[in-house]
């Protein structure tokens, strides 16, 4: 008996539920646009098989480990981030008698549809057929068909847009290039590891953005061409966006004197915390302003606190499941910026976040008034069906649907892409089913709404 129901997540009233089918039937073979992941360029260069299951499904994952974690499940035992790691199938067991824990959770629909829409497995995953289970993947893992190039191709992925710092070569970009292959693999560009002075080796970061540009980054003006010659080397790979995960959305308006003196004392090491902070915000209007030139979109992530758990942190490194989030401000935070470039209609900033309590009183007005910004989808924690409804019900009455740009999956999980845009799908069709059951959209209104909520409005908003 198949795992997933046909109609999961459409209305349970019966004739909504209908509407819902018919708005679903017309989109879910579109093709999948995402731009905005964390996928490894290097797997399609290389088209190997992928590794274990275990190394595929829960070593990298850390919405499925920082569950575990949770329930008392050392990240030893589970291999995390180790040389030489347990015997994988014996982490595919620990994994498997716990999968009960992802019951209710959005992690449990995106592999429950993995497992039977990819593998063919339509028993519920249990510590009885762990072992059945690790068998049938693992082989199937070995055929061409699971090569990373023949599974884009399968997804129906029209574009996948990669996460990259400044310091990356991109040399598996131009690999993937130079092989004449069809799919389209792209680089975002993030620049947090040379912008942020709190980030882990920053001096040593901008001295080797230097060395990659030939600027002496040792001075502001050095330093700002540097970036510019970076994004550049990134749009001719194809790039369309870049990318920041500051802890706030607060931007400055500095004088070109006193940017020039903070960049000179964060460079010397010596900065205070707050010194810091307005340092991140003058760069987020300085990647604003290079965006003005260049064109490319800019997307906003604040709003985390990044590493909360300390020992996990030290032990384990940065983004190991330890991300907590915060109350996040836009309206005062992002005045200096929208002061400067608010209504440049050329300009597309995506805001992002991970305070739901913005929706309404903050992000939507906002966007609903800037022509310079846009309503990312729900992210992250709130990746989840209840997430992208209350992010419908809250920002449609003022932002609309078009001053919001599709959905975008946000992940390393290669294999769970096809997934989170189901359930993004599914969820979009129930929201705009009941408008039609309400009267309050009519349902030719809204088979336009499902497939610009599907392609339409990510290829527009990303300059697809």
């Amino acid at each position: 008996m198949p795992i997933l129901h046909e109609d999961r997540l459409f209305p349970a009233d019966p004739e909504t539920r209908k509407i819902a089918r018919r708005l679903y039937a017309a989109i879910r073979d579109l093709p999948i646009l995402s731009p905005h992941g964390h996928t490894d360029a290097a797997w399609f260069a290389k088209n190997e098989p992928f590794p274990d299951p275990a190394r595929l499904f829960i070593l990298p994952d850390h919405y499925v480990y920082r569950m575990l974690y949770s329930q008392g499940i050392s990240m030893h035992e589970l291999g995390i981030r180790q040389a030489n790691p347990p015997d994988p199938r014996k982490i595919w067991r620990i994994f498997a008698a716990h999968y009960h824990l992802f019951r209710g959770t959005p992690t449990r629909l995106w592999l429950d549809y993995e497992f039977e829409m990819l593998f063919g497995l339509q028993e519920r995953l249990c510590a009885e057929n762990a072992d059945h289970y690790y068998d049938v993947i693992a082989e199937k893992l070995q055929t061409p068909e699971f090569l990373p190039r023949a599974l884009y191709e399968r997804f129906r992925i029209e574009v996948l847009a990669t996460t990259d710092s400044p310091l990356d070569t991109l040399e598996h970009h131009r690999a993937i290039r130079e092989s004449h292959w069809q799919g389209r693999i792209i680089p975002t560009f993030r620049p947090d590891p040379v912008v942020d002075p709190a980030f882990s080796g920053f001096r040593e970061n901008i001295a080797k953005l230097g060395e990659l540009t030939g600027e002496d980054t040792s001075k502001w003006s050095g330093y700002l061409n540097a970036l510019r010659k970076s994004r550049e080397r990134f749009k001719q790979l194809g790039c369309t966006a870049t990318d920041h995960g500051h802890p706030t959305a607060n931007t400055a308006n500095l004088s070109a004197a006193e940017a020039e003196a903070l960049f000179d004392v964060v460079l010397s090491g010596q900065s205070s915390t707050e010194q810091q902070e307005t340092f991140r915000a003058q760069m987020l209007t300085e990647m604003a302003r290079m965006s003005v030139d260049d064109g490319l979109v800019m997307q906003i992530h604040p709003g985390a606190f990044r590493n909360h758990n300390q020992r996990i942190y030290q032990e384990f490194g940065r983004d190991a499941g330890a991300d907590i989030p915060m109350a996040t401000d836009y309206v005062h935070a992002l005045k200096p910026l929208l002061d400067l470039f608010g209504n440049e209609p050329s300009l597309t900033i995506i805001l992002f976040t991970l305070d739901e309590s913005t929706y309404g009183r903050e992000l939507a007005p906002l966007a609903g008034h800037y022509p310079c910004l846009k309503l990312g989808p729900p992210w992250w924690f709130f990746d989840s069906p209840e997430g992208m409804l209350r992010f419908r019900e809250l920002a449609t009455e003022t932002a609309g649907f078009y001053n919001t740009v599709g959905f975008n999956d946000d992940t390393r999980a290669f294999l769970s892409i096809p997934s989170r845009h189901d359930v993004a799908r599914r969820m979009d069709c129930a929201f705009l089913a009941r408008l039609v059951a309400e009267h309050r959209l009519d349902e030719d209104e809204a088979f336009d709404l499902a497939q610009d909520l599907t392609v339409n409005l990510v290829r527009k908003a990303y300059r697809l």
